[in-house]
């Protein structure tokens, strides 16, 4: 039985296009095949050892604009492949704005039993594929060595040769290639030449912190929950604004507040909060700082908002997202 890596394409920059080679920024995302983009990995074939490729489009959109519902077919096509025994490991191509959502979304809801054993590594890149020196090709070959590395296992992204884990990774720059971070945990491992060199662990997976799994995984209705930002002359308006009926909308479930310095909320706003908890909503404080984490203490519980375990507000959120949707 040969053995086979799946690529799964959700568009991105990786899959995009402009209009001239020398012009990285004014670009269409999503418009080349994850098919197309494979043929464009330099040294595949001999990286592959004889092992078959399997590649499907799951959707082709900008990831600034994902919903909900791709998340769920995406979640179908990964969890489809990794239960197949010949199949060693999943490579999703994303686009860069939303992956870090992503990745935590699939660590999150995938079960663990095949996560233990097979890896799922989301790739991307910064420059579009029609580039005079696109990155895209580079970052596959280099997701690829991961999805074959024997130790590899979890929900992994792998971009400029470094190995990030899905609860860590960020993206914190605009427009370089080495566009991701991992804070003060720091990459996992590095890519070089095909080879994999680890610099720590590889993600834990326990029971206790296993998956939500697909139970509760909607198909359109998920919860809603809002992401909002603690600053200088905040106000309660936005948070009262979210209250309100709209027939458009989904009545608010959750509100994940990013905090100044240790999670702090502005005194107004924090009043507004303790009105949507009164009304049972549910609000978590992260900080906006792009290192450390909330620490716990009498001074900064006062709102009585939860406080998310290192988790960045766009993380928290999908967390109390599932969270609810497992009480539901």
């Amino acid at each position: 039985m040969t053995e086979k890596l799946v690529f799964l394409g959700m568009g991105g920059t990786i899959a995009g296009t402009a209009a001239s080679a020398g012009d990285n920024v004014g670009y269409k995302a999503a418009q080349v095949g994850v098919q197309a983009l494979l043929a464009s990995v330099p040294g595949l074939v001999p990286l592959l050892g004889g092992r078959e490729v399997l590649s499907e489009q799951v959707c082709q959109i900008d990831s600034k604009d994902l919903e909900h519902t791709d998340w769920r077919s995406l979640w179908d096509r990964v969890s489809h492949y990794l239960a197949i025994d010949d199949v060693s490991g999943v490579v999703v191509t994303h686009g860069t704005d939303t992956l870090e959502e992503t990745a935590y979304f699939l660590s999150c809801t995938l079960p663990v039993e095949l996560l233990k054993r097979k890896p799922v590594v989301l790739t991307c890149a910064m420059r579009p594929a029609s580039s005079l020196t696109p990155d895209g090709p580079g970052n596959m070959a280099d997701a690829a060595a991961v999805a074959l590395c024997k130790e590899a296992h979890g929900v992994l992204v792998v971009c400029a040769g470094k190995i990030h884990t899905a609860a860590h990774v960020q993206k914190v720059h605009p427009y370089r290639t080495d566009a991701f971070d991992s804070g003060e945990a720091g990459p996992v491992g590095l890519v070089e030449e095909g080879r994999v060199r680890l610099l720590g662990d590889w993600p834990t997976l326990t029971a206790s912190g296993s998956p939500i799994g697909s139970p509760v995984l909607p198909s359109d209705a998920w919860p809603r929950v809002e992401l909002l930002i603690s600053h200088a002359g905040a106000t309660g308006a936005v948070v009262r604004a979210m209250l309100e009926t709209d027939a458009d909308a989904a009545p608010l479930r959750g509100i994940v507040v990013a905090g100044t310095g240790n999670g702090t909320i502005h005194k107004i706003m924090e009043s507004a909060l303790l009105e949507a908890q009164e009304q049972g909503i549910r609000v978590v404080r992260v900080s906006r700082c792009a290192y450390g984490q909330v620490v716990g203490g009498s001074a900064t519980d006062r709102s009585g908002a939860f406080a998310s375990a290192g988790l960045s507000g766009v993380k928290a959120r999908i967390g109390l997202m599932l969270e609810i949707a497992s009480q539901s």
